[in-house]
């Protein structure tokens, strides 16, 4: 593995630097921050420009927690926008990279293995790196940072730590170097793959660094955290035998489709089961679009400011399908029992799960077949409609209610204003 290079290239405050470029603003001379006004002062920011960051304001910060002494530009979210950018982007490291080399981890942050691109254009890593970000700047205007490493682990490690502290926003890792400048590094959530629950289990097996967690005791470990100890332990000695190649060729053993959205006020019970029926709605749509189906269902609901516990639980039921009007008795099935009635409800999450391809749909006697066929003549003639004039062009009666979400959240991509 010390033969390969990677490079994990992330697009400096994204979303913060396109909407100054589209202004024809420098981010690192601009106080702007990316959120929706309309959601009010308690908005969190999905990004924050450079200079806003230099003033000692977070990232994800909430718009009340910007100091009042400090002007600043307030720019609405444009997904569409943002994704336009990263695919232009995508197309400046498809100049010099193959796609079976590349892997995009999110929106802002792509992997590349660039092994054997190194003899082709006689540079050193840094060379290349260097040639493909001042590409990226010079066709869009976004400013990246650069994690190089030996694999792909210390490439992000590189990128996430080491390149904050070097002049070029660059930083190169190997294993001798990670254990020599970060073993002792703290705290252990600065490190890729290590949030606030695990470094928390961690510290009380006394581990508070990549020092004591690579001496500790193995046994130890995987008593705490099963097979998961063991990326733990690799990552300790900053190994990773993961290539590109074996990402994309991985097929997982199950597959589901989910949905979840956290209401931008309390809803009671009622209100909360019509959001569920038209989650329902729409992720049989797109079951049906994908030629899926599924007998495995999951509900989950939290409560306002956390009142109680979230509740809810996964059933299969006796069909295979993707009929809403079979998968939709089965949800109300499962609100009823486990959604309690006495508490405001803010976040709702639905999942499909053990999806199989719809030449498993279930037969049997009891099956009425014209009512069948009817629905998935009504599913498709909905889906052309939709994939023509849009996801609002045809809703139902139900979406057109106080406490609906689903014409709204047509307007959203990730949850987030589209335009």
């Amino acid at each position: 593995m010390e033969d390969r290079i990677f490079l994990c290239i992330d697009l400096k405050t994204f979303y913060a630097s396109v909407e100054c470029v589209e202004r024809n603003l420098d981010p690192f001379n601009t106080n702007l921050v990316v959120a929706d006004p309309s959601r009010g002062k308690g908005t969190i920011c999905l990004a924050i420009s450079p200079k806003l960051k230099s003033a000692g304001i977070k990232n994800r910060c909430r718009i009340y927690e910007i100091p009042e002494e400090i002007e600043y530009i307030v720019a609405k979210p444009r997904m569409k926008k943002y994704i336009e950018y990263s695919a232009n982007i995508y197309a400046v490291y498809l100049k010099y990279i193959a796609k079976e080399d590349i892997h995009v981890y999110s929106i802002d942050e792509c992997f590349l293995d660039i092994t054997k691109y190194l003899k082709l254009y006689q540079l050193s890593a840094e060379g290349l790196a260097k040639k493909i970000v001042d590409d990226v700047l010079n066709t869009t205007g976004i400013t990246a940072t650069v994690g190089i490493g030996t694999n792909l682990y210390l490439a992000k490690v590189a990128l996430d730590i080491a390149a904050k502290h070097t002049k070029n926003n660059m930083g190169y890792l190997n294993e001798q170097l990670y254990q020599e400048t970060l073993w002792y590094h703290q705290p252990l959530t600065d490190f890729w793959q290590i949030g606030k629950g695990i470094s928390k289990r961690l510290n009380r097996l006394r581990i508070f660094n990549m020092y004591d967690l690579a001496h500790a005791g193995e046994s130890e470990l995987y008593q705490e955290f099963g097979i998961n100890a063991q990326y733990l332990i690799d990552h300790a000695w900053g190994k990773e035998p993961t290539l590109i190649s074996d990402i994309k060729a991985y097929k997982p053993r199950s597959n589901s489709i989910s949905s979840g959205q956290v209401l931008f006020e309390d809803y009671n019970y009622d209100d909360g089961l019509l959001v569920v029926k038209e989650m329902v709605e729409l992720k049989c749509l797109e079951l049906a679009d994908k030629h899926l189906v599924t007998n495995n269902i999951t509900l989950r609901v939290s409560y306002s400011k956390h009142a109680i516990k979230s509740t809810g639980g996964s059933i299969k039921i006796n069909e295979i399908t993707n009929s809403y009007q079979i998968l939709i008795e089965s949800f109300n099935y499962l609100y009823k029992k486990t959604t309690n009635p006495n508490y405001s409800i803010r976040k709702i999450m639905i999942s499909f799960n053990e999806l199989k391809d719809d030449i498993y749909e279930s037969v049997d006697l009891f099956t009425d077949y014209q009512k069948r066929e009817k629905e998935k003549k009504i599913q498709e003639t909905i889906l052309e409609i939709k994939n023509k004039y849009g996801k609002n062009s045809i809703l139902k009666g139900m979406n057109l209610q106080n406490k609906a979400t689903t014409k709204m959240r047509n307007k959203l991509i990730g949850g987030h204003n589209s335009e």
